[in-house]
């Protein structure tokens, strides 16, 4: 996958192209050819089929496979016991501030 950012220093402002297995590619660029790389790269806006920083991730599921079952019915976890459960954590307080050399 393509990662395109936009970075900006104090002075001047740097596009970096990022693909994995490959060295980062970060070249100085104006507002409008950052623009252009992002248009040509379909990473302005939702595309269709395309994954971008604009897909909904947690919107994207893929449907079930034909092999397996819409509703298969699944196995209810074994419930912990009381004596395999670990016991409640007690609430720390915060230590008391050191005193501070050479100020009284």
């Amino acid at each position: 996958m393509i990662v395109i950012r936009r970075m900006v220093d104090r002075h001047q402002s740097f596009t970096g192209i990022f693909l994995p297995g490959e060295p980062a590619r970060i070249f100085p660029t104006t507002d409008y050819e950052h623009g252009r790389i992002l248009q040509i790269y379909k990473q302005d806006r939702p595309h269709e089929g395309i994954i971008n920083d604009f897909t909904d991730l947690d919107a994207f599921i893929r449907p079930p496979t034909p092999t397996e079952p819409a509703s298969a019915p699944t196995a209810k976890p074994a419930a912990t016991s009381p004596a395999t459960a670990s016991p409640p954590r007690k609430k720390r307080k915060p230590a008391a501030a050191k005193p501070r050399r050479g100020h009284t």
